[in-house]
């Protein structure tokens, strides 16, 4: 079975959140799989992974949007050093860039994108089994391909599409549509929603299966999607909730090469004392204290806002009986809030931007993580944290509901259910106290560390999906 998927972000070559660890580490879990062949395609970026690795060029081509032609070039990694074939296409003018995301022509650039790999596929006779479509940058490709008479070869191929973050949806004017390779004018409707054309709403509309990655989202989504609730439940019926998995080479505690000290199951206790002493002496913080963290963006689904009121009151209520950690960047508001707060207390620590060892030296030193998310169709950050022994303080909702049960009921950490500075503050009362709980602490540091949220059980979902 050969199944392309098509993203923009993928691990390590280009990374903003946690679509690229899942579309780095879904073909290799599946390429274990006998009979199965998962490649990647995505676009090219200015990244070092792209200068410190060997490329060659497979499809030179062009295509038209509106009153312009673009030059296509499809690379392909010579080496197969992800453990799946990577093709990253060029398009000078378009993709050609330092990042993927924040332009002002992005709507542009996904389309170039779409129509660039249908374009290779379809002139050079490559017929997958699957073209797996990762949320709407790549929407529109189950439409392309049955509407669209460039793309004749392809018709009928099958595809899925991956709904990573449903607030997200790619709407365009309809004056887009000159962007787009020709298609045929009566099948508009499966383009629009509302007035517009939308991505997300196409694949759901157009593609043979689409699931959302946690079965808790999933459902949500049929009561809250940003006005496609009445969408999904019509389309229900090839509707899954696959939950993702981490990748547990590269996220191992045992041979993690970020690390100051590695560690084991059996002197967890040890290794992440050593990490977190390590940690805390860079950053000013005392040890002996615990240590909440917070990795991720700052932005309103994430429940960042609410940020700064939580080291505030954390704080002001322990009389400063704990450390605070924050990674992390997005709005400047929020930002400049964390920079005074940072300025104002010795035991609150922040390091804005994305730094990928630092987050890796984080899990590992940590007594506690917050995600007091909004929104959270999967999470990642929860099962690093408890693959290096962390354990999670997370609002009860989405994939979280999904992979963190309270202790109270013999789970892995602690719930809360409104998104708020208060009660996640609660839940950091209840954390303190299962701190000082010598016995308890250790108990669920080692437990956590047996949960498997590997890939092979979820890559064996998808190959599930893939046959039916």
């Amino acid at each position: 079975m050969k199944i392309f998927n098509l993203s923009m972000e993928c691990y390590p070559v280009a990374k903003v959140g946690g679509l690229a660890d899942v579309v780095g580490a879904l073909p290799k879990y599946l390429n274990k799989i006998e009979g199965v062949e998962a490649s990647v395609i995505m676009p090219w970026y200015n990244k070092p992974f792209v200068h410190d690795h060997n490329f060659e060029i497979v499809f030179d081509g062009w295509i038209h949007q509106s009153v312009h032609t673009f030059q296509v070039q499809v690379m392909k990694e010579r080496s197969q050093s992800l453990g799946f074939d990577l093709y990253l296409v060029k398009i000078p003018g378009l993709l050609d860039r330092d990042n993927p995301y924040g332009y002002w022509d992005e709507s542009q650039q996904f389309l170039a994108f779409q129509h660039g790999v249908l374009h290779w596929l379809s002139a050079m006779k490559i017929r997958p089994d699957i073209l797996h479509c990762h949320d709407y940058h790549t929407g529109l490709i189950p439409f392309m391909i049955e509407n669209c008479p460039e793309f004749n070869f392809l018709k009928g191929v099958k595809t899925i599409g991956t709904i990573h973050n449903g607030e997200y949806q790619g709407q365009m004017r309809w004056d887009m549509a000159n962007y787009m390779p020709w298609f045929y004018g009566e099948q508009w409707g499966f383009l629009d929603w509302n007035g517009y054309i939308n991505p997300l709403a196409s694949m759901i509309k157009c593609c043979h299966a689409f699931n959302a990655v946690s079965d808790g989202y999933m459902q949500e989504l049929f009561q809250s999607f940003r006005g496609l609730e009445s969408l999904v439940r019509q389309e229900g019926s090839k509707a899954y909730g696959i939950i993702n998995g981490i990748d547990t080479e590269v996220w191992d505690p045992e041979t993690d090469a970020f690390l100051d000290f590695n560690f084991s199951k059996k002197d967890a206790l040890e290794g992440k004392w050593k990490n977190k002493k390590a940690l805390c002496e860079e950053y000013g913080l005392n040890p002996d204290l615990p240590l909440f963290s917070f990795i991720g963006r700052f932005a309103g689904e994430k429940g960042a806002d609410f940020l700064p009121e939580i080291v505030w009151k954390s704080i002001q209520q322990t009389e400063g009986r704990l450390n605070i950690m924050i990674l992390g960047s997005g709005e400047k508001k929020i930002e400049n809030q964390l920079l005074e707060l940072n300025g104002t207390y010795s035991n609150f620590a922040l390091d804005l931007g994305y730094k990928e060892y630092l987050s890796h030296k984080i899990y590992a030193s940590s007594d506690f993580l917050l995600m007091p998310s909004r929104v959270e169709p999967c999470g990642l950050n929860q099962m690093y944290a408890m693959r290096y022994g962390t354990i999670p303080i997370v609002r009860y909702i989405g994939g979280l509901r999904d992979t963190v049960e309270d202790i109270s009921t013999g789970g892995s950490g602690i719930n809360f259910g409104s998104a708020t500075a208060e009660d996640a503050v609660n839940a950091m009362h209840r954390a303190m106290h299962i701190y000082h709980d010598h016995d308890l602490m250790k108990n669920l540091v080692r437990s956590n560390m047996n949960y498997d949220f590997s890939w092979d059980h979820s890559a064996q979902l998808y190959l599930e999906l893939y046959r039916k």
